[in-house]
């Protein structure tokens, strides 16, 4: 599928100005479908329409969509950020990085401007003259956390007008967890003096409230009012559950942001660790939309701007696991919300640091593999994607088993076809199969005649098993179930070359009007189907374009794993027999009784290899010497 600029296009792309801004991308319809920031406008829009874009598929995709192009001059680079933020928040394009779930972190709230500050939980930030603790990563964990703090700074709850004139308090007074300001039991300025310690502990700054409640315990001790130092005792421990209930990650740690990304195949996640005042007070992951074709740079830049965008809390530092190129942008930026310091970007070589990005990268990780497993097992949406895959494909039935097949060599040489079953939309890994392909000359490679082998191959496999009169084994199983099945939809990967070598072979078998056939095309992600001239683009938000890339890049990656193995086997077979003395014979007992390892082979002694039938201690000398 060639993609010709149209002619306004070109007019635009000449006309367009060297300042910073804004651009908006808009298809037929006038739908904006992408959004993005330029120091130059005229440089950045006219990169995604030249020959150095044609290997990003994501691009590819989108600008053959692109009908008309506007943009927005701004006063420099920042002020183009917060416009790009505005307006993919606004707009929502279908090919802009999305930060999924734009979900609200839970800070605790003190309302310092108030008489009487109260004490509470909120996910919005305003600029109303309160003070802000967090974020947290979950509402119980702040709930718990007042729930301590309230025991040992007892605030109010209530909605009452302090005025101290009150008859008699709540309950909660009777309990000790108000200390009454409506009573007087309490002054303004005592009530004030306990909140703003409150807020001391709550910013890391405790040492100095316990030093001071420490000599009250020892003064009221002495004094041999016990009950009052038996108060203070108790507020002393609330005090050292809630600053030792969190990590402590490094001395010379404050308030930093520690970012990572995990990304296999087309799903992304970001994990941020909160430290605050020198410890772990919270972790989260954030998954990306949209990812594919970008690099990890593009992407932590995308989540740093989305992320920071609606909160107040800004960090003084983030650690990142590598550079991003709009740092200096963002650091500006950030330094500009933040208001009281200057914030960095840093990517850490040594020390605490680079422990804490390796523990952020490894949580996300953990987050990513159990996000794909709950997708896995999320049968609501595999319903959902085969159903949308049938339409999108007119099928005539929907797509419960779906067989996909792709080819992977290295300059013609260990040729492998893999074929990948999924079921109801989730990957049967023990129908997994694996073709060595043996008809096409090694000199060369022929991706058409491995696919025709690979394919014919599988369905004189289903023809041999519908004929076979020994269907079940003594116990029961039907050892040829995998192929005797016929796929609901079988996936090719590749464009129309592939699918036309499918259609010939399902003919030969007589098939054609039982197996529907589809290829996926990776460079634009575009679907072919028999008997139709032009492709089908399915919509990048479509379950059903998920499905099909999940199976087209299972088989990649299980043809890729099967391609390295046989390779690495013909690489030892090969430097096996160039040592004198070791044929075809003397290779394969070496290789059955060092289990295929290269390395195990190289690492034994001569007494040990003696010990392998038919090598005598003149042949084993002879192997150490040469693979030394």
């Amino acid at each position: 599928m060639s993609y010709q600029k149209p002619a306004h296009i070109e007019t635009i792309l000449k006309n367009l100005p060297n300042k910073p801004g804004c651009y908006l991308m808009k298809n037929r319809r006038g739908k904006i479908i992408y959004v993005g920031k330029a120091k130059r406008l005229r440089n950045r829009v006219r990169s995604y329409f030249t020959t150095h874009a044609d290997g990003n598929s994501k691009t590819l995709r989108m600008r053959s969509e692109v009908d008309d192009i506007d943009f927005i001059i701004t006063e420099n680079e920042v002020k183009a950020l917060i416009l790009e933020e505005t307006l993919i928040k606004k707009h929502k394009p279908r090919y802009n990085i999305e930060l999924k779930d734009d979900k609200r972190y839970p800070y605790i709230r003190v309302s310092w401007s108030d008489a009487f500050p109260k004490v509470e939980t909120t996910r919005r930030i305003i600029n109303d003259g309160s003070r802000y603790f967090g974020p947290y990563s979950a509402m119980w964990v702040v709930q718990k956390t007042l729930s301590d703090l309230r025991r040992a700074f007892p605030y109010l709850t209530c909605d009452r007008v302090i005025d101290g004139q009150d008859e008699r308090a709540c309950l909660f007074h009777d309990i000790k967890l108000c200390n009454a300001p409506c009573i007087g039991a309490v002054s303004r300025e005592q009530y004030r003096f306990m909140i703003q310690e409150l807020m001391d502990v709550l910013g890391g700054r405790a040492k100095a409230v316990q030093r001071r409640l420490v000599k009250e315990m020892n003064a009221a001790a002495s004094e041999l009012n016990f009950e009052k130092a038996a108060a203070i005792r108790d507020q002393l421990q609330a005090i050292d559950f809630i600053t030792n209930k969190h990590k402590a990650v490094g001395k010379n740690l404050a308030d930093h942001d520690v970012i990572a990304l995990a990304r296999e195949d087309r799903d992304a996640t970001v994990q941020i660790m909160f430290i605050r005042n020198g410890k772990l007070i919270g972790s989260d992951s954030r998954m990306m939309n949209n990812t594919e074709g970008e690099s990890d740079a593009v992407v932590l830049e995308q989540f740093i701007s989305q992320f920071y965008a609606g909160s107040g809390n800004i960090p003084r530092e983030l650690i990142l696991p590598d550079q991003v190129g709009e740092a200096r942008i963002l650091e500006r930026w950030l330094s500009d919300k933040r208001a009281s310091s200057k914030v960095t970007i840093h990517v850490p070589q040594r020390g605490d640091k680079v422990k804490l990005v390796r523990l952020a990268q490894e949580n996300a990780l953990e987050s990513l593999q159990m996000m794909r497993a709950q997708y896995e097992a999320d049968t609501t949406r595999h319903e959902q994607a085969m159903a949308e895959l049938q339409a999108a494909l007119s099928l005539p039935r929907i797509p419960n088993r779906i067989e996909c097949f792709d080819i992977s060599t290295t300059q013609g040489t260990a040729i492998v076809a893999s074929r990948i079953v999924f079921v109801r939309g989730a990957p049967r890994k023990s129908e997994y199969r694996r073709f060595n392909i043996r008809s096409v000359d090694h000199s060369g490679s022929d991706d058409y005649q491995s696919m025709g082998e690979a394919l014919t191959r599988r369905f004189s496999r289903w023809k041999a098993a519908v004929e076979s009169a020994d269907e079940l084994t003594p116990d029961g199983v039907d050892k040829d179930e995998t192929w005797r099945l016929l796929p609901d939809l079988l996936l090719i990967d590749g464009g129309k070359g592939q699918l036309n070598v499918a259609i010939t072979v399902l003919e030969e078998f007589g098939l054609s009007q039982r197996v529907p056939v589809a290829s996926l095309a990776k460079r634009i992600e575009e679907v072919f189907v028999p008997g139709q001239a032009q492709s089908i683009l399915l919509d990048r938000r479509d379950e059903a374009l998920y499905l099909l890339q999940r199976a087209r890049d299972e088989a990649h990656r299980f043809a890729i794993t099967s391609h390295r193995s046989r390779r690495r086997k013909l690489s030892l077979a090969s430097r096996l027999e160039t040592i004198p003395g070791i044929g075809p014979k003397r290779r394969k007992l070496l290789l059955k009784h060092f289990e295929n390892s290269i390395d195990a082979i190289r690492s034994a002694s001569v007494g040990e290899l003696a010990q392998v039938n038919g090598i005598n201690k003149e042949v084993a000398l002879a192997i150490k010497s040469h693979l030394d």
